[in-house]
């Protein structure tokens, strides 16, 4: 199958730019959930589309499985993404986004 790849590459330009200060005071998993909460809420990665997956976010900031496990929690108790397991994790529709201040 063509571009069978780990990426789509729509999800792959969500990784793009990321960064995690591993010697800031701030938690990673609280920078990783910053980043994509900033990526969800500015419709950089739109409502229903998946966000990038475990796997590639532990690779892309070098952080734990469990450290990025945590940060998605986070959002799913947030309201922002869902978490369909052997689906993947996605943002909610639209009109399920939390309201910005």
């Amino acid at each position: 199958m063509a571009g069978s790849g780990l990426l789509t590459p729509s999800v792959a330009g969500y990784v793009q730019c990321m960064t995690v200060d591993h010697d800031s005071d701030v938690p990673p998993y609280q920078q990783v959930a910053a980043i994509l909460r900033e990526q969800i809420m500015s419709g950089q990665i739109p409502p229903r589309r998946p966000i990038p997956s475990v796997t590639t976010l532990q690779q892309a900031y070098g952080i734990a499985r469990g450290t990025v496990r945590k940060a998605v929690a986070l959002l799913a108790d947030e309201g922002l993404v869902v978490v369909r397991p052997g689906w993947g994790t996605f943002v909610v529709p639209e009109d399920q986004l939390p309201k910005q201040p």
